[in-house]
């Protein structure tokens, strides 16, 4: 496979035996099937694109309902299967792979680490069903969006401190501007302020300041948005809606002193489905678009035109994500892995600080080093803890070496934690300076006439193109 290609990996909750597919973007062949998956939107992500995680649709009867899977894409075999206390719906990860948030129906959230299971934290952040979650593009803030329209930002740094048992100190904003459920939210990383973008069925697209927690813009549509992307640029929005048509709008957010309205006026509009649009990307061949009408459409945004329909006739598409080609390929046995990424099964409840469960390299005695480790373990916290206990019965070297390499991997967890810590908190100043450089220009240009804006802003339909109305 060409590294640099990519592949479309699309998954339904219609039923378990559905399961994932993998296409070839470039030509539309059909990469890789994985069995038994059935995924609610906005539960399906990808890690270090190395894994792919997913939570199960909660059906009754179901088989493996409510459960979270994991799978290695260089050997997706039988799942690592992890059942929390509840049913999870939306996941989000951050960007180093190494933590996982989900949400579930009774408005809980849960933040697990991945490399070791560990549960850090639960707590109630929602009254309705929590629908999306996202981490920001530097991975200090966790946004939550729930069924009754409220959008939460959370501190991951607060978080993460696990002596703190309550979430009040963790919450910086709240708001309740939408009126209905919240569809989808997107971070941007090119502005100098920290834009958030969140669609809703109330038919509106909000763009928010969400350091401070600032309404800037409000996008008005006359039908429900049901999925948002980003153009790469940042420039242009895109928002699917439930008749199946995604409009394009100016993302333009600029210096502004006040909120205002984008019109519904003449947005660009890109019609190629026939069901609501339940999900959207970009990927390095343009844009990409899931429907409740069984297909996946590649976009030639600047166009207007459909390069490629994917058939997905097993039932409707409930996440879409891209990933590298290169991530299918199988790591031979002679092929040395560096920095290998570890997964664990995830915790139900959360341990003591003391308490440890992860991934160790067990040396089993009589057998060949060659035999000790694959290119992933899965261990259960329950059988680990029985190994050792069996092991310290026996007074045997090998329990002595897995005590050792116990205090290795908690002092390797607290280094990490240390170390993701310290990122953070140079993000957040990053982040403070600019927002400071951001509001003494905004005082010296709020007394320009030029400062003055209008409340309503109409985009005009050639905005692919470049060319704007003087």
């Amino acid at each position: 496979m060409d590294k640099d290609k990519e592949a479309l990996v699309v998954c339904s909750d219609k039923s378990m035996g559905i399961g994932i597919t993998i296409w070839d973007m470039d030509t539309g062949d059909h990469l890789l099937h994985i069995p038994t998956c059935a995924s609610p939107s906005h539960g399906l992500v990808c890690l270090r694109k190395q894994f792919l995680v997913a939570s199960q649709i909660h059906k009754q009867g179901s088989v493996g309902g409510g459960a979270i899977f994991t799978w290695a894409l260089n050997k997706p075999q039988s799942p690592l299967r992890s059942y929390p206390v509840e049913a999870i719906g939306s996941l989000s990860s951050t960007k180093d792979g190494l933590y996982l948030a989900g949400g579930a129906l009774s408005g809980n959230a849960y933040l697990w680490e991945i490399a070791n299971g560990r549960l850090l934290k639960t707590w109630h952040a929602h009254h309705k069903s929590l629908n999306c979650l996202l981490f920001s593009n530097d991975d200090s803030l966790l946004i939550s969006g729930s069924d009754d329209g409220m959008i939460c930002v959370w501190s991951v740094i607060s978080l993460l401190d696990t002596e703190d048992s309550g979430s009040f100190h963790s919450l910086l904003h709240y708001s309740s501007e939408h009126k209905s459920c919240i569809t989808g939210l997107l971070t941007t990383s090119g502005s100098s302020i920290s834009v958030l973008v969140s669609s809703s069925l109330d038919g509106t697209c909000k763009v928010w300041d969400f350091v401070s927690g600032r309404l800037i813009q409000t996008q008005v549509y006359s039908l429900a948005i049901t999925a948002i992307a980003l153009h790469p640029e940042e420039q242009f929005l895109f928002c699917g809606s439930v008749d199946g048509r995604i409009f394009v709008n100016k993302l333009d957010v600029g210096l502004l002193e006040e909120q205002f309205v984008v019109a519904e006026a003449q947005p660009v509009v890109l019609n190629g489905h026939n069901g609501a649009i339940t999900a959207l990307t970009f990927s390095e061949s343009g844009l990409m678009s899931a429907s409740e009408d069984c297909t996946i459409c590649m976009w030639d945004v600047v166009n207007q035109v459909i390069i490629r329909r994917f058939n997905h006739g097993k039932g409707a598409v409930t996440n879409m994500t891209v990933i590298p080609q290169s991530s299918l390929l199988s790591i031979s046995k002679n092929q040395r892995v560096s920095n290998r990424f570890h997964v664990s099964l995830l915790e139900k409840f959360p341990q003591p600080a003391n308490s440890f469960k992860g991934t160790l390299n067990l040396l089993s005695l009589g057998h060949s080093s060659e035999e000790k480790q694959t290119s992933l373990d899965f261990q259960s916290t329950d059988s680990l803890q029985q190994h050792i206990s069996d092991l310290e019965k026996k007074r045997t070297p090998a329990a002595v070496q897995v005590k050792v390499e116990t205090c290795i991997e908690n002092r390797m967890w607290a280094t990490r934690m240390t170390k993701h810590v310290m990122e953070m908190n140079k993000h957040l100043q990053s982040r403070l300076l600019d927002l400071m450089e951001y509001r003494l220009f905004w005082s010296t240009q709020i007394d320009s006439p030029t400062s003055k804006k209008r409340k309503m802003l109409k985009v005009e339909s050639s905005i692919l193109e470049g060319e704007e109305e003087p």
